[in-house]
């Protein structure tokens, strides 16, 4: 059985109940439950579990047609799209897929349904919720998972427009805690460009703020990540669906291009030197569990689920959460104060440290000149090493003197001046 997790001390990251911290390091699975066989959620969980991963992001009232289509075994949800009426052998095969996560070390970030079907603005919904109804069916969800390892997640990529909206909103989250007595967290999915925090900052109604960076190069995702940080009361973020790796630049592609690894390490430890809580890779093959001979592809991926298990990016998280694992401290603060970059790039270098300055990170991504203010750590002497971010290897390794006050860093020879790399301070 997996420990249940809280809430840290200092409100800024997640922990076991038992106190071990806890970096919410997910997949995104929108489709898993919907579109999957047994044998091939087995492969997909396994996988993931192999990667590092920790959590799964997965919709039970599912976004492709969810309400209408059947799973794989020719069940659907509801009956006459009834929330009050789940259909049993559906539920039957979720609890099959929850559980094997669990017992693989995955926790389920469980949606209770889709956004289009309380908010349909587009996609295929039908909208079927009231508060009314929300929160009887919320409440039974949450019993029938009580025991299991779940963060529940609301929203489901779309923005609360109306009274109506929130108040079925809050219907979820009160069914939910009444159904599981409050043993598991909330947080709430946004659409794009968007966080939790622009409707629920200083509510009670979330356990942790989620962000939606969205999909396109550039350096976007630190507005929303520095915006979370800064909010008071502090509260854990998590960013919940940054650049997905093989998704069309801008939802275009061609001349656009499309999104790649480098773009998974820029959102990840842009979303780690922010001070988040958690960081939710996603692959634009996988979300949809892309299969042409059963379903028409969504945005135009250019691979399969299957063959997308294999990209680059979900590999490359390993190294950062061997890298969290090494530090010794449940926070991390925000310092791009201390650097002085030798260029003005269009991606920003940013660092972050612990609250005692015992240590500093800082990402390049571009590996370019940088002078940074030792005052960033709390005592010299000190040690600095770089660290190749796509294949974890140390490269180069550095004795700061006591007397130093600023410090230019100049990445190895070896290191692509188009390419990022990590600079470790300790």
């Amino acid at each position: 059985m997996l420990p249940n997790l809280i809430i840290s001390n200092n409100r800024r990251t997640l922990v076991t109940d038992d106190g071990k911290p806890f970096f919410y390091l997910a997949d995104t699975a929108w489709e898993l439950f919907h579109r999957l066989t047994l044998e091939e959620a087995e492969i997909y969980l396994h996988n993931r579990a192999a990667r590092g991963f920790n959590v799964v992001q997965a919709v039970a009232l599912a976004e492709c047609d969810g309400l209408n289509k059947p799973n794989r075994y020719g069940h659907k949800p509801l009956t006459d799209n009834d929330p009050t009426q789940p259909n049993e052998p559906y539920w039957q095969h979720v609890d099959t897929v929850v559980k094997r996560a669990n017992e693989l070390g995955l926790y389920v970030g469980l949606l209770p349904t889709w956004g289009d079907k309380w908010n349909k603005k587009w996609g295929v919904g039908p909208e079927i919720f009231t508060p009314e109804n929300a929160r009887a069916y919320a409440k039974w969800l949450a019993n029938r998972y009580r025991d299991d390892a779940i963060i529940w997640i609301l929203g489901g990529d779309r923005p609360i427009e109306s009274d109506l909206h929130r108040q079925i909103t809050e219907a979820f989250a009160a069914g939910l805690r009444e159904g599981d007595g409050g043993s598991h967290l909330i947080t709430f999915h946004p659409s794009g460009g968007q966080s939790s925090s622009n409707w629920f900052g200083d509510s009670d109604l979330l356990d942790i703020q989620m962000i939606q960076s969205g999909h396109s190069h550039g350096p976007q995702a630190l507005k929303f990540l520095r915006h979370d940080w800064s909010l008071t009361p502090p509260r854990p973020f998590i960013n919940g669906e940054p650049a997905y790796e093989a998704h069309p630049n801008n939802f275009k592609g061609g001349y656009e291009g499309w999104l790649d690894e480098s773009d998974v390490r820029r959102d990840l430890y842009y979303t780690i030197c922010s001070g988040a809580a958690g960081y939710t890779y996603g692959a634009h093959a996988i979300w949809q569990f892309c299969n042409p001979q059963l379903n028409p592809p969504i945005n135009q991926p250019r691979l399969t689920w299957f063959e997308a298990l294999e990209l680059p990016g979900a590999k490359q998280l390993a190294i950062a959460k061997k890298l969290l694992a090494e530090l010794p401290t449940t926070l991390r603060e925000p310092a791009d104060s201390f650097l002085n970059p030798q260029d003005k790039p269009i991606l920003p270098a940013v660092a972050c440290r612990d609250a005692e300055g015992a240590w500093a990170l800082v990402y390049l991504p571009k590996s370019q000149n940088v002078d940074i203010n030792l005052g960033i750590l709390s005592k010299l002497p000190a040690e600095a090493v770089f660290i190749n971010p796509r294949t974890g290897q140390i490269t180069a390794t550095e004795r700061l003197a006591a007397n130093e006050i600023t410090h230019r860093f100049t990445p190895p020879a070896s290191f692509d001046n188009t390419q990022d790399s990590l600079l470790l301070l300790k």
